[in-house]
């Protein structure tokens, strides 16, 4: 599974990653997250808000910090 955040490096970015390791650390599982800080790679993946969130390159959330639990919810399906 690969987890992407989409941002620049806002405090609301920062705290999406560190939601999204609490996650797989709980949840035990084997995953790779990245950052995506470019601007047009962002709009590539259609993201008009950030932070955003992917999976295995699949956006599933914008414009808001998940929760751990929220981010749970999702990678667990």
């Amino acid at each position: 599974m690969k987890i992407e955040i989409l941002g620049v490096g806002c405090p609301k970015c920062k705290q999406l990653t560190a939601n999204a390791e609490a996650a797989i650390k709980e949840l035990n599982i084997q995953s790779e997250i990245g950052k995506v800080m470019d601007i047009d790679k962002i709009t590539e993946y259609g993201v008009m808000m950030t932070p955003a969130l992917a999976v295995d390159g699949t956006v599933v959330s914008a414009g808001k910090v998940l929760s751990k639990d929220e981010i749970k919810k999702i990678i667990s399906k």
